[in-house]
C-alpha cells in the first residue's frame, strides 16, 4: 500500500474510517492502562481523530504522526487551534504540527507529526506512556503489520497499549479495514507484552454492511 492511497482517501473524501464521535470503546476501556493524567499518549496513523480531543480532555499530551498533511491541518481547523509548524531539522518532508487544547489553566499539547510513521524516531516522538491505535494496525496490509508492530515498539519505548482491531472474513471484502485476528495480534505483540482481551463486540464495515464482524479491544501491557 502506497503513501498515494492515503492521499487519493483524503483528497476524495472517502474517509468512512474518521467518526464523527469519540470511540465509545476508548471511553469504556482506556482506564484500563491505569495511566495518572499528565501523561504522553502516542496515537499512529491518527488523521484528524477526534478521540485525540478526548485523550486531551482527560488531561493527557497528544502525539499522533499522520502521513496525509491535510489531515493535520483538518485537525487543527476544526479545533480552532492555530498550531506552529515545525521542519524536522534532518528531513524536509517531514513536519511537526503543535498547539495546545483546553482552557488556559489546563492546557495539554497536541503534536503531530506529518510523516512517514517508519521515518521517524524515538527521538523525534519524546517520551511516550501509552499507545492508542484505534485505526492504525488494521489500517495495513498483512506484510506491512510485522514491521509496523516493531516500529510502534522503537518509538514508544514499549509503552503499555490499548488496541482495537476488526475480525470477519477477509475473503469477503477487500481491505483497508483489514481483518486482524486475535492469533495475529499474538503474532505481532506476544513476544514483547502480556496481552489481555477485554471485549469482544458487534460491528459493522459501511463499505459491506452485511458483513459479519466483531470489533474487539486488547490491553498491551508489560
Amino acid at each position: 500500500m502506497n503513501p498515494e492511497f492515503w492521499q487519493n482517501r483524503w483528497q476524495e473524501k472517502r474517509i468512512g474510517f474518521n467518526q464523527s464521535e469519540v470511540n465509545s470503546l476508548l471511553i469504556k476501556y482506556w482506564s484500563a492502562l491505569n495511566f495518572p493524567a499528565i501523561s504522553r499518549v502516542f496515537v499512529p496513523l491518527c488523521g484528524k481523530s477526534i478521540d485525540m480531543v478526548w485523550l486531551s480532555a482527560q488531561g493527557f499530551d497528544v502525539v499522533g504522526v499522520e502521513l496525509v498533511e491535510s489531515a493535520v491541518q483538518a485537525f487543527f481547523a476544526e479545533q480552532n487551534i492555530q498550531p506552529t509548524i515545525y521542519q524536522h531539522a534532518e528531513n524536509t518532508e517531514i513536519k511537526c504540527y503543535q498547539g495546545e487544547l483546553g482552557d488556559s489553566e489546563a492546557k495539554r499539547t497536541i503534536t503531530l507529526w506529518v510523516a512517514d510513521i517508519f521515518a521517524l524516531t524515538s527521538t523525534d516522538i519524546g517520551s511516550i506512556d501509552a499507545v492508542y491505535d484505534k485505526a492504525a494496525l488494521i489500517a495495513l496490509p498483512a506484510d506491512m503489520r510485522t514491521q509496523y508492530s516493531e516500529q510502534i515498539c522503537l518509538l514508544s519505548g514499549t509503552a503499555p497499549q490499548l488496541v482495537i482491531t476488526l475480525h470477519y472474513d477477509q475473503s469477503k471484502k477487500d481491505g483497508p479495514p483489514f481483518s486482524v485476528s486475535g492469533e495475529q495480534v499474538q503474532q505481532y505483540y506476544g513476544n514483547r507484552y502480556q496481552i489481555t482481551e477485554l471485549a469482544r463486540e458487534p460491528a459493522t464495515i459501511g463499505s459491506a454492511p452485511d458483513l459479519t464482524v466483531s470489533e474487539q479491544v486488547w490491553l498491551l501491557s508489560e
